[in-house]
């Protein structure tokens, strides 16, 4: 009895292993299938990432001719960029009164992809003539690599004489080290800082161009989105004015019915 016992276990013994194998062998074959079918999803997912990358460049040569009309007519309306930038719930923060004096000169705002959509893009700002900086265009470029970096460059400001950059504790220096006042020599910072801040990223890391994203991505595709925007917070804080004088009448008519009863009786 105790050696068929025996037999019986190691048969058992047996069995399960041959389970075993066959489980894992069908295991593998499964996940060499998955694989397979995984690859040829994302050969589909590149082609259609190219065709995507070709119908935007197609779509940009369209584009061109008609941002190019855009700006011609935005040239003609005062103060257009300086309003959209102040409307942005964002990029509204970034300008200081200095930046928006110099904002006023701002003659165009240009946005432009390269040829190959996905190698990067510029961001140009044309200036007329003007007290503070010695160029008509600053411009920001952003060039992506295939190791996943990004290079990124920006125009280097020419200020002229009295504007100083990045001076943060109220008196700047003249080239001889001597103190200047500095209702003297003016301070200039914030936005405009934002063309010096160039160097190469690892976009693995997750680091980007949040004011870029910003003007790209939300901004330039309708400016008059903003623009309006702030005609409507002056059209609701006419009306609110309305109101809240309004409210003030009605309470100098209840009083002086409230006095004039007093006085009949």
């Amino acid at each position: 009895m105790v050696g068929d016992k025996g037999k019986k276990s190691k048969v058992s013994d047996r069995i399960v292993e041959e389970d075993s194998d066959h489980i894992d062998g069908e295991l593998v074959l499964s996940i060499e299938k998955l694989q397979e079918l995984q690859d040829e999803l994302e050969k589909v997912n590149e082609e259609a990432s190219d065709k995507v990358l070709e119908l935007e460049q197609k779509y940009n040569e369209i584009r061109s001719p008609v941002y190019i009309k855009r700006n011609e007519i935005i040239k003609s309306i005062p103060d257009f960029w300086l309003t959209a930038f102040l409307s942005h719930p964002a990029l509204c923060d970034l300008l200081s009164e200095e930046d928006q004096k110099i904002f006023k000169y701002l003659d165009s705002l240009e946005v432009e992809d390269f040829k190959d959509v996905k190698s990067g893009y510029s961001i140009t700002f044309n200036f007329n003539q003007n007290p503070y900086f010695e160029d008509t265009k600053l411009t920001k470029t952003f060039m992506f690599f295939d190791e996943g970096t990004t290079k990124i460059t920006g125009t280097a400001i020419k200020w002229k004489e009295g504007m100083v950059m990045g001076a943060s504790n109220g008196v700047n220096h003249d080239k001889k080290g001597n103190k200047r006042p500095f209702a003297e020599e003016r301070h200039v910072e914030y936005f405009f800082a934002w063309f010096s801040e160039t160097q190469q990223k690892d976009t693995a890391d997750g680091l980007h161009d949040e004011v870029a994203d910003m003007i790209k991505e939300d901004l330039w595709p309708n400016p008059l989105k903003y623009f309006n925007n702030a005609d409507e917070e002056e059209s609701d804080g006419d009306e609110d004015d309305d109101e809240e004088r309004g409210d003030d009448e009605d309470e100098e008519q209840e009083d002086e019915d409230e006095d004039g009863n007093e006085e009949d009786s």
